[in-house]
């Protein structure tokens, strides 16, 4: 087994927690409205790794990170309005095992479904990297029924809240860290009400040629205290189709969706060698439970069949090139194929709250336990705390013997000034 097929792995059982939006301010100037908001985060994880020195040399290790992000929208007329996002990243390691318990992706990953990745390196050394990136430059119009948005934007797609099977645009990760904002993709979408109660929205997403792009679109209707979407097209060389619906049954919300992907065979790959059909699935629901000042909880169960069977799967999947590509550009959010999803919320006053996520394998029966408390200082400052505690079975050697049991036991600080 090569190392990089185990760093990969390593990068892909890491850990994270959701993160609120930023705030926004307001000034004009002419005839022209701008909305100015910036945020600048600071973060700090300590993390323990599993006694395996073939995944984890360093046992160890600890990871600085901080962004500083600026947002300005220009709105030019009452249906028309320019936005940008320029962002700043900057990283330090302890040492190379680092990377693992900040549970991002590989730094030289390129974003996909962009024509240009506009996410340069700044400056790097051995544990140091800072990078610069332009994630949103989009153009918005309004006319009439129809929405349409010009360039690097934010698409998500689905009902889930911790995972997706139609979220094409790359999605979160439910156990990845250091993510608040959706990278933005090269598209142009329109969106079309046909109706008061159904609508089109089309998307075309574009990479660096046709096999790297989105063709897709999606119908909606609603009916009461229902919806359902259809949605379908072309992924890169998948071809696609799915269904999503969600309703509201009393104090409880259910979803599910379903997705079905024609994937082209691929000389030389052990996993995808042939074509094949292959099938991702959510079903979840939502209650507000009257506890004290009320707890909202979610729960999502997910299949993915881009995923492993079983943990001894893993790496040898990681090994095959066609699936490093999928996994780095989001097609699929675990590296197993099955995955079971609880988070929680209480909000104990306006200053301070709690949260719990949990993931589990109903297969091996490893997870993670993400209890995480937020602190609100201001309307511009908040701070989080986070500890990540994996259980299951622990590797031995280079072989997983469970989807969880690799990632690293960690504690998050995060600071968080909006503007």
């Amino acid at each position: 087994m090569c190392r990089a097929t185990a760093v990969l792995a390593a990068l892909a059982l890491g850990v994270a927690t959701p993160q609120p939006g930023a705030a926004q301010t307001e000034q004009t100037r002419g005839d022209a409205r701008i909305a100015w908001r910036s945020s600048f985060k600071t973060s700090a994880l300590a993390s323990r790794l599993p006694d395996d020195p073939v995944l984890y040399p360093d046992r160890h290790t600890a990871a600085g990170f901080w962004r500083l992000r600026f947002e300005p929208t220009v709105r030019v007329t009452d249906n028309a309005t320019v936005e940008v996002a320029f962002e700043q990243r900057l990283r330090v390691l302890s040492s190379t095992s680092g990377a693992v318990g900040a549970g991002v992706l590989p730094a030289g990953a390129d974003p996909p479904f962009r024509v240009r990745p506009l996410d340069w390196q700044v400056a790097s050394s051995d544990r140091t990297q800072w990078r610069a990136e332009i994630d949103r430059a989009a153009f918005h119009a309004r006319a009439g029924a129809a929405e349409l948005v010009l360039g690097r934007q934010a698409i998500g797609w689905g009902r889930g809240v911790l995972f997706s099977a139609v979220d094409l645009f790359a999605p979160f990760t439910p156990l990845e860290a250091d993510r608040e904002w959706r990278r933005g993709v090269d598209a142009v979408r329109a969106d079309v009400k046909l109706s008061d109660r159904a609508s089109v929205d089309a998307v075309g997403a574009f990479g660096a040629d046709v096999g790297h792009s989105v063709f897709a679109a999606r119908l909606r209707g609603y009916a009461e205290r229902a919806d359902v979407e259809l949605v379908g097209g072309r992924r890169a060389r998948d071809l696609f189709g799915g269904l999503t619906s969600s309703a509201a049954l009393g104090n409880a919300e259910v979803h599910a969706e379903l997705a079905v992907f024609r994937t082209p065979a691929v000389p030389n790959s052990a996993g995808y060698g042939s074509d094949r059909s292959v099938v991702k699935a959510v079903a979840g629901g939502s209650y507000r439970f009257a506890l004290g000042n009320g707890v909202l909880v979610y729960g999502e169960y997910h299949y993915s069949g881009f995923g492993a069977p079983s943990a001894d799967g893993i790496l040898p999947l990681l090994a095959d090139p066609a699936f490093g590509e999928r996994y780095l550009r989001g097609d699929t959010q675990i590296l197993g194929r099955h995955a079971l999803a609880v988070l929680a919320f209480y909000e104990l006053s306006p200053v301070v709250s709690y949260s719990v996520q949990w993931l589990q394998s109903p297969v091996d029966g490893s997870g993670v336990l993400v209890p995480s408390s937020t602190f609100t200082l201001s309307d511009r400052v908040s701070m989080l705390l986070s500890g990540y505690v994996p259980y299951g079975a622990k590797p031995v050697g280079p072989m997983l013997q469970s989807q969880f049991g690799a990632s690293p036991l960690s504690a998050l600080f995060q600071l968080r000034i909006y503007r």
